[in-house]
């Protein structure tokens, strides 16, 4: 891990919770841990926006429900103008969004243009909230019963660009991208099956029309062939394809869109 602490380069934090009481907490958690520092707080969206395009933090501690928009109302409206450099510095500052006393003053350049990590930190452990965050472009999501160590070395990972989860939210994630993941054919790409594939250009073409219901003479019509070497091909398409009989195949033939 990068240490951020090397010539005065802490990790920036802004906390975001519509809670106050909440917030203090978690700035006095964070006070006495090595190479971190928070430079602002939010009690609602458009604070949050405000302040994050003010002083531009490395990390954002984000709640997930708020009664303005939550989270993902944050995500939508930071990570583009922070990540192009053009957050509205010069905009209105809430007081709950100005910069914690004694913070680190104007932010670097290269703070500007990579923009925040954003970090969940909810009561919430929802399947459907850890997954509307993380699509909205958080890099973690930890639930509120963390420890101030931990949530402290969670802060110091996103930072350092890992993905951070309290336990079993990370599954949540997984399943949610596994499923949404486009297929083969939804990506145009060939569907590799050995059994179609074991098939010679010819004998596809037989099966096609044999799963289309084409009797072996039609067949041989159809392709300029002799009935007997329709014959063959059926019978090398049966046994490379483990099918039984003509009325198995065409159901084989069918479920793998061959018809």
């Amino acid at each position: 891990m990068t240490d951020r602490s090397e010539g005065n380069r802490m990790c920036r934090v802004f906390l975001v919770d519509d809670h106050a009481v909440f917030r203090s907490g978690v700035r006095a958690e964070l006070a006495g841990q090595d190479g971190i520092e928070v430079v602002g707080e939010a009690g609602s969206v458009a604070e949050a926006v405000a302040g994050i395009g003010r002083v531009r933090p490395h990390v954002v501690l984000l709640d997930v429900h708020m009664p303005d928009g939550g989270g993902v109302a944050v995500l939508r409206s930071v990570l583009g103008p922070v990540a192009g450099g053009s957050a509205a510095a010069g905009g209105s500052t809430a007081a709950g969004g100005s910069a914690a006393p004694g913070g680190a003053g104007a932010p670097s350049d290269d703070d500007a243009a990579t923009g925040p990590t954003f970090l969940a930190l909810s009561v919430s452990d929802a399947a459907e909230d850890v997954i509307a965050v993380i699509r909205g472009g958080a890099r973690g999501y930890v639930t509120k019963t963390i420890s101030g160590g931990e949530l402290a070395d969670a802060v110091r990972r996103v930072a350092d660009g890992d993905a951070v989860f309290s336990p079993r939210l990370a599954g949540f994630v997984l399943d949610a991208f596994a499923r949404a993941a486009p297929g083969p054919e939804e990506r145009g790409e060939p569907v590799h099956d050995p059994e179609v594939d074991s098939l010679t250009p010819r004998e596809k073409e037989v099966l096609r029309l044999l799963a289309r219901g084409y009797t072996y003479r039609e067949i041989a019509e159809e392709l300029f062939i002799s009935v007997k070497t329709v014959e063959t091909h059926a019978s090398n398409v049966l046994r490379k394809t483990q099918q039984s009989n003509r009325h198995a195949l065409t159901r084989w033939a069918q479920s793998r869109h061959l018809d």
